[in-house]
């Protein structure tokens, strides 16, 4: 089995040294790169240049400069999505956004993750887990959401926060790690 194909199954895999995945990653890092060098009035080249990065895209859409990621084939963004400027999406997994979804400024999506053991970390192994958001949902400035989480329809998610367990449906939820507040 190739890294890619343990990356993709979520399964302890090699991404410093295999180089079909190093080629992707360049590929997509250098495609993000032209992405942040358009002009800001090239909105569509913007648009056409995200759909070529992104692994799937619906309707309207708007991402602000900067935006990172690490391969682009996982991300898939619904219809009415917005992002904020330095949106970073690292995704050897899946990250699935729903409709009607709105990022606030400096938000990090991280599927990747290294073992807790020193041993197999210092090799160089990772895993990752994918990410997936509801419709409907407003995430705030400077948020962080870990993978394996789910974040339900119609959350909100407060600025600063680290998600790091999955988020119900209509929950305001805030904090590190992030915490029910209220139900909204």
């Amino acid at each position: 089995m190739s890294e890619k194909e343990k990356m993709l199954k979520g399964e302890l895999y090699d991404a410093g040294y295999d180089e079909e995945l190093i080629k992707e990653r360049v590929h997509c890092k250098t495609l993000c790169r032209q992405y942040n060098n358009l002009q800001y009035t090239d909105l569509d080249g913007r648009k056409s240049l995200m759909q070529t990065i992104l692994g799937k895209t619906k309707g309207q859409f708007f991402i602000e400069q900067p935006f990172m990621c690490d391969y682009g084939y996982n991300i898939e963004i619904g219809e009415n999505f917005y992002s904020n400027h330095n949106l970073i999406i690292l995704d050897p997994a899946k990250v699935i956004f729903g409709d009607n979804v709105f990022i606030g400024p400096n938000c990090g999506f991280y599927t990747a993750e290294h073992p807790i053991d020193y041993k197999t970390r210092i090799k160089g192994l990772e895993f990752a887990k994918p990410i997936k958001i509801g419709n409907n949902v407003w995430i705030g400035g400077s948020v962080t959401i870990l993978g394996g989480v789910t974040i339900g329809d119609n959350a909100v998610v407060a600025a600063g926060s680290v998600v790091t367990k999955d988020v119900p449906p209509n929950y305001l939820v805030a904090g590190v790690p992030a915490r029910k507040i209220k139900e909204v």
